[in-house]
């Protein structure tokens, strides 16, 4: 009896022991960041505030995604679903952002997601890749102060290069672009001023009346999708002239000017007068309050919007070698007293932007394995596709004569053409798979140490030599021999460079975001009733709505938080250049 008592409670404590162990293994394995199972093909679920496309990524980019780490990601795009912010609010109560997270910081968020735990602390997992051995400093400043301490998330944009050049390499993210063709046709008239411009939209659109489809043509078009403080498409004319938006404030780029938003005297509602006169004039299209990114850029595509401020729409669309060749495509054209707003390069990162993974996740170990790769060489040519970066070797490039140059398949893919890809490369049209994320891990035009050139395609010595089409040497004629748009307007010292830095706005308080919300209601929605007024006393009627509700709302409240963060972020500017030259020195 002593015996069969002695040999159970030995199966007790044996049984008890392994289950024990067995739990300690389990916790070993997720503190070590994954579920040991790398050969099970996983969906990996992106919650993305940045991605335009929402659903699983296809195409090449999702062939190379399996074919390297055996997953697939299924991209959840707030901008796609709708929802903005209730989607972040929603999946956080939840506690479970996603599996991989690519999200925006400022006003607290990033702070707030680690409190919250939807963040998975990332430095076990990253003590041994070369993500973290390289860009250690980014690294440790975009987590420093954190509450519980650890690594939650690594900022985009990282680069060795000084904050005062611009992070845009040969065009400016916003400039004044026009189909060439047509602003050729009309004789190539001079504008002395933004409302210039309207007369010579009118005849552009009077020589050039359908698109390449036969679709009627108009000058400008817009959509919703990115308006948040105020409405983007006109937010973009007053950074012709230098400014950028910090909440309800237009801050011009060296910290010399901050204007809010409502003022009838600044540069946002003038923006919307100049596109109310334009409407006036039947010059933007009536599909713009309801179409979405990817229709607009289908449009493009088809030649059939014939004016662009941004350069990854008009020129990254329209601009394919057979086009540039017929002496067809979108080229800046200059106003005067335009300065327009690039970015300067981050030295220790973007962090308006980070990448984390999420704290519920079954596939970390895989996650950091991506996330270290999208911040290596190859893969910031694959990922950084997206924003000007080469691709895949061997299919859209390859070195010649030590010399980075495109294969004939990259020429008629690149940027973002809608042209067969190989089966072998992972079929469907380019275009469809380029990568979904919209994240820009490092510098676009930091250096590659693959190819010694910058990562940035545009600013290859191969391609530097190529700009020799009809369409480029028209407007280098034209434009005192300049090569490139960031050439001509120095040569004019008409670029706005703000330099880059790593400051972020600050958490507010729940009263001056419920605030916020409300006024930013006002201002995006009567900013698009103003733009198609039917006359001039109407649009003057909404203006003075909007400034006249928000008012009422607590505006100044809001205003008086965003003119110290523009003030902030100027002195921040300053100190990113003092720190960047002391170590330089």
């Amino acid at each position: 009896m002593k015996k069969k008592a002695l040999s159970l409670l030995l199966c007790i404590v044996m049984t008890a022991s392994t289950v024990l162990i067995g739990c300690s293994n389990e916790k070993t394995s997720a503190s070590a960041g994954g579920n040991g199972k790398d050969d099970e093909f996983i969906t990996v679920d992106v919650f993305d505030t940045l991605a335009n496309y929402q659903g699983i990524q296809s195409g090449w980019f999702g062939k190379i995604v399996k074919d390297k780490f055996n997953m697939e990601l299924n991209i959840i795009a707030p901008n796609v679903a709708g929802g903005g912010d209730t989607l972040f609010q929603t999946r956080s109560a939840a506690g479970n952002l996603g599996d991989l997270i690519i999200s925006k910081t400022e006003s607290g968020r990033f702070e707030n997601m680690v409190k919250a735990g939807l963040l998975m602390d990332m430095t076990d997992l990253l003590k041994d890749k070369a993500v973290l051995k390289d860009y250690k400093d980014a690294i440790e400043n975009m987590n420093t102060n954190l509450k519980p301490v650890g690594i939650y998330g690594i900022p985009s944009e990282i680069s060795n290069r000084s904050p005062n050049v611009s992070t845009e390499g040969v065009d400016p993210l916003v400039a004044p672009y026009v189909r060439w063709d047509a602003y050729k046709a009309a004789g190539y008239p001079a504008m002395e001023s933004l409302e210039d411009w309207i007369p010579v939209m009118k005849q552009m659109q009077e020589n050039t009346p359908k698109s390449d489809s036969g679709k009627k043509t108009y000058a400008i078009s817009l959509f919703k999708d990115w308006d948040d403080s105020m409405m983007v498409g006109a937010k973009n004319y007053a950074s012709l002239y230098g400014y950028n938006e910090i909440g309800f404030v237009l801050a011009k780029a060296d910290g010399s000017d901050n204007q809010e938003i409502t003022s009838s005297d600044g540069y946002y509602v003038g923006a919307l007068e100049f596109l109310f006169h334009a409407n006036q004039e039947g010059l933007i299209d009536p599909e713009s309050t309801t179409q979405n990114y990817d229709i607009l850029s289908d449009k493009y595509r088809d030649g059939q919007i014939l004016t662009s401020l941004w350069s990854f729409q008009g020129p990254s669309y329209y601009n394919t070698v057979e086009h540039k060749n017929a002496l067809k495509g979108f080229m800046p054209a200059y106003i005067k007293g335009i300065s327009p707003y690039s970015f300067g390069c981050y030295t220790k990162g973007n962090g308006k932007t980070i990448i984390a993974i999420g704290s519920q996740t079954k596939y970390a170990k895989r996650l950091a394995e991506f996330i270290d790769w999208i911040y290596s060489p190859e893969g910031m040519e694959i990922v950084g596709q997206a924003n000007g970066a080469a691709g895949m070797e061997g299919l859209t490039w390859e070195i010649k004569d030590g010399k980075a140059v495109f294969t004939e398949f990259g020429e008629k893919a690149l940027p973002n053409n809608n042209v067969p890809v190989p089966e072998e490369w992972g079929g469907g049209s380019w275009k469809d798979g380029v990568p979904a994320l919209n994240f820009k891990t490092l510098s676009i035009v930091d250096i590659d140490p693959r190819i010694n050139e910058p990562y940035l395609t545009t600013m290859w010595s191969s391609e530097l030599a190529k700009r020799t089409t009809p369409l480029d040497l028209d407007w280098q004629e034209k434009n005192g021999g300049a090569k490139t748009t960031i050439e001509f307007l120095e040569s004019k010292n008409a670029l706005s460079v703000a330099a880059g830095t790593s400051y972020l706005q600050p958490e507010e308080s729940s009263d001056i975001t419920t605030l916020r919300g409300q006024c930013k209601s006002v201002i995006v929605d009567d900013s698009w009733k103003m733009i198609f007024a039917k006359d001039e006393t109407e649009f003057k009627s909404i203006l003075k709505h909007m400034q006249d509700t928000v008012k009422g709302l607590g505006y100044e409240k809001v205003l008086e938080v965003d003119m110290k963060n523009a003030n902030d972020q100027a002195d921040s500017r300053i100190k990113a250049v003092e720190e960047y030259n002391n170590k330089a020195k």
